[in-house]
């Protein structure tokens, strides 16, 4: 009697590339609505050729998981948009409930502090886009004071960022505030890790923000310093958390 013989057939490799990148959209690594990250970047993410991303973003287009269109190619999957999601504000502790008398914020094109190169994977001396906030209440206390630096990856994709290098004469007035939003709506979550501690005996709380994406890649760091009296506390979170504010 013959005996029937079955060949498994190995799934090609973008359908696999497919398959992980549809396990990101759908745990909200990526949410609905954000630009996915450009093919390059995807490619260098799952390890595989720019072709095989442009297979496998094909697949799942024609399933209706992602569009594309000239903005780029973005998720599809049911759920709130970004636009419902919380919104962080920047710089790190630029808001207050008191009325502020003095509010500052500029930007420059310059070597960030040494901690901060280090923290964003900048070579030494290289520079980046600075932000610069004060703020003080109208009798003089409270007083904030923040100091961005954003990284090599934040300028690449945030365009909205990209457009202030041109401007960063340090002395202009820049209102970054939505600068949370423009990343997330570039397609990068945002990770973020805030550290509070209070240095030496000085009545004041220092406060170091670090930002990093999806993919582990940094996109900021920000160094607030605020006069106030607090215990140390770090805590961490990532914004945005889909399944936390989608429905069932």
């Amino acid at each position: 009697m013959a005996r029937s013989t079955t060949h498994d057939h190995p799934q090609p490799l973008y359908s696999r590339i497919a398959s992980q990148l549809l396990g990101e959209l759908r745990d909200g690594t990526i949410p609905p609505g954000e630009r996915l990250p450009g093919e390059r970047q995807l490619a260098a993410h799952f390890g595989v050729s720019r072709e095989t991303v442009r297979q496998a973003l094909e697949i799942l287009r024609r399933g209706g998981l992602v569009s594309t269109d000239r903005r780029g190619t973005h998720a599809t999957l049911p759920g709130l948009p970004v636009g419902h999601l919380p919104s962080l504000s920047f710089p790190l502790g630029a808001h207050t409930t008191r009325p502020c008398a003095v509010d500052r914020a500029t930007v420059a094109w310059e070597t960030p502090p040494p901690e901060h190169a280090a923290a964003l994977g900048l070579a030494p001396r290289r520079p980046t886009l600075v932000h610069r906030y004060e703020s003080a209440t109208e009798d003089g206390r409270g007083r904030r004071t923040a100091v961005t630096s954003f990284s090599a990856v934040a300028l690449t994709e945030v365009e909205e960022l990209a457009r202030y290098r041109d401007r960063a004469d340090g002395t202009s007035s820049a209102q970054l505030r939505r600068a949370y939003d423009w990343m997330r709506r570039a397609g990068l979550a945002l990770h973020h890790r805030d550290s509070i501690t209070q240095p030496g005996d000085a009545a004041s709380v220092r406060v170091t923000r670090r930002v990093h994406d999806q993919y582990a890649r940094p996109l900021e760091i920000t160094d607030l310093v605020v006069d106030a009296q607090q215990d140390a506390l770090v805590y961490e979170f990532t914004l945005p958390a889909v399944s936390e504010f989608s429905g069932p």
